[in-house]
């Protein structure tokens, strides 16, 4: 089946020769096709180009996006959207004045989760996630990492794990699966924390491995967290099972994390408000790729991350959402591209990159997902008529995306927010 999005005001990130990731002075440089066409083959780019040079070729299904923008999907490499219930009730902690930190040593953050997820079943838990999943499809994401982490015992990790390989099973967008049995400390470990590391490499993670539940595996590396000798442990024995890490790393401090990530080829290291000299060094000679959270930076006004000084350095850099019921709960990425351009000072062509190119490599999908390429999966969103590109980050605000497509085909949104393909 083909099918042609034709009279494209503007084809964005289009690429003759992918690159795995942009870094440096390039992210600043995007390629777009004006007053272009998109041929769309089964599930595959098959053609794009110039209106004037659209092959004279018999088309399935016509789509005219006369004064509109085509754009690749985003791709968000760090979820947290397989969770059950709310935390608002604690974000009313946080304005009347407790930290991050203090409302996780009373119980609150992602211990408060972890109980809401053990008394919810793995059905409800999975029609949760699938709403937040129908709702970033529409919001133009079409591939996306999702953590475990709210079960922090074996039982319920393997829960979420499962509701992650169920989501994948049953719906069109890109999903990876990550890992993060030590993703905060159970209180009945505080005072024996390497107790609970033996826990997540001794039982949690020999069962992950078992029923192939896991792409990746994380560790929150942080001040008040595990330690890097505790994530070092953690990653070895992850690697015996063929998982590559993901670190969550100096969100709350200087922690080691970022070293540690280089140390065992981490595919991202994810965070980094904390960002130095010695961790930008560490990045530059490494193959793991810097991954900004500005949603969660936001959300808890924390300090933003050094990223003028991280691409002024020639590093690249991803922005991703932490879809997260604590830290980020939004995972809608258009805001996160102006979060990029506002708190970041990034330019818009850095964004685009930063939400596709660079957060595809991010998830190991450099090869298949990030731009429009000829060969690639066919995931992309038509907007609105807009004046521009950089539009799209500038208009905070507002929802600019008229039409989504995953895997060749329209996503359509039915009436009880289950989206499908026709």
């Amino acid at each position: 089946m083909k099918t042609l999005i034709k009279n494209i005001k503007l084809l964005v990130q289009t690429e003759q020769n992918p690159k795995k990731w942009v870094a440096g002075a390039d992210m600043a440089k995007i390629d777009n096709i004006e007053n272009a066409y998109l041929i769309i083959e089964n599930d595959k780019i098959f053609d794009f180009g110039e209106m004037k040079n659209l092959p004279k070729i018999k088309f399935d299904k016509e789509y005219d996006a006369s004064g509109k923008l085509v754009f690749p999907s985003f791709c968000d490499s760090h979820t947290h959207l397989v969770y059950a219930g709310s935390r608002e009730i604690e974000y009313i902690d946080k304005i009347k004045g407790l930290s991050y930190e203090e409302i996780a040593k009373r119980g609150g953050g992602i211990l408060n989760s972890a109980k809401l997820l053990a008394n919810t079943s793995e059905d409800e838990l999975y029609k949760q996630s699938l709403e937040r999943i129908n709702e970033i499809i529409m919001l133009g994401t079409g591939a996306v990492e999702i953590k475990s982490g709210y079960g922090l015992n074996t039982e319920n990790e393997l829960k979420m794990l499962r509701v992650i390989k169920r989501l994948k099973e049953t719906t069109d967008i890109e999903i990876k699966s990550t890992f993060l049995g030590a993703h905060s400390i159970p209180l009945e470990y505080k005072t024996n924390q390497t107790e609970f590391v033996d826990l997540v490499i001794n039982e949690m993670l020999p069962q992950v491995a078992a029923e192939d539940l896991a792409d990746y595996i994380d560790v929150f590396c942080d001040k008040g967290f595990f330690t890097p000798q505790d994530t070092d442990r953690i990653l070895m024995a992850g690697m015996k099972y063929g998982l590559r890490a993901k670190i969550h790393a100096n969100e709350l401090d200087y922690s080691g994390g970022v070293q540690i990530g280089v140390k065992y080829n981490a595919i991202s290291v994810d965070h980094l408000e904390y960002t130095g000299d010695d961790e930008i060094k560490e990045l530059l000679n490494s193959e793991t790729m810097p991954t900004i959270l500005p949603g969660a930076a936001f959300f808890l006004g924390m300090i933003d991350t050094p990223v003028r000084k991280m691409i002024n350095a020639g590093l690249p850099i991803a922005l991703a959402s932490d879809f997260n019921p604590g830290s980020s709960p939004s995972g809608n990425m258009k805001l996160i591209m102006s979060f990029g351009i506002i708190k970041l000072k990034m330019l818009p062509e850095e964004v685009i990159n930063a939400v596709t190119i660079n957060t595809a490599y991010a998830m190991g999908l450099s090869e298949t997902h990030g731009s429009i390429a000829k060969g690639k999966i066919a995931n992309f969103f038509i907007t609105k008529e807009i004046p521009t590109y950089q539009f799209m980050a500038y208009a905070y605000g507002s929802n600019l995306i008229d039409k989504v497509f995953l895997k060749g085909k329209e996503v359509i949104q039915n009436t009880n927010n289950i989206s499908s393909n026709i």
